[in-house]
């Protein structure tokens, strides 16, 4: 593997038995955002922010057995960075897990990391249809390292079960 990162590859194995037979499927889709993140925002200070947001953004689906899972997915990510002594972190990495499906820019705290953040998961979800100038043929690249092994598909198919479930809020993870 020509990138890897400590800090995903161990937290994603805490969530092994939890993400069960979607562990791959989740860890490239984890990945390929961690990437775009980087290709985005060329700070290498905010990596590890971004390793750890990469990880948490989409965790409560498994954790929680939900599709409205933006609220257990920082509350997993408080609880990691508040037992590994980074409680400086909860603020602004909590801020990219609950905008990171805004469909318009974020203004506010922490601007960057998290208009960065945004940005890397929707070059993700929309299958680089949407670039925000990161260079393609790295996309390309990072994809064809990390495919999608049907990500895109059990999104689908999770969205159109909670729509079944609760019509008149089917995509809850959604914020203006």
């Amino acid at each position: 593997m020509k990138n890897s990162n400590a800090i995903i590859d161990g937290l994603l194995e805490k969530f092994r038995p939890v993400i069960g037979e979607d562990f791959n499927k989740y860890r490239n889709h984890v990945y390929r955002v961690f990437l775009n993140c980087l290709l985005i925002d060329g700070d290498n200070a905010n990596e590890e922010k971004y390793a750890i947001a990469a990880v948490f953004h989409d965790i409560g689906i498994w954790t929680d057995h939900t599709i409205d899972y933006l609220a257990p997915s920082i509350e997993q990510a408080k609880i990691y960075l508040t037992e590994s002594g980074k409680q400086e972190l909860i603020d602004e990495v909590s801020l990219m897990i609950h905008w990171h499906h805004k469909t318009s820019k974020y203004q506010g705290a922490n601007e960057q990391s998290v208009e960065s953040f945004r940005k890397a998961d929707w070059i993700d979800v929309s299958l680089a249809l949407l670039t925000f100038g990161a260079d393609k043929k790295q996309l390309a690249e990072n994809k064809q390292e990390f495919p999608n092994l049907g990500f895109h598909l059990f999104l689908i198919k999770a969205t159109t079960k909670n729509f079944f479930k609760h019509p008149l809020n089917p995509l809850p993870m959604f914020t203006r």
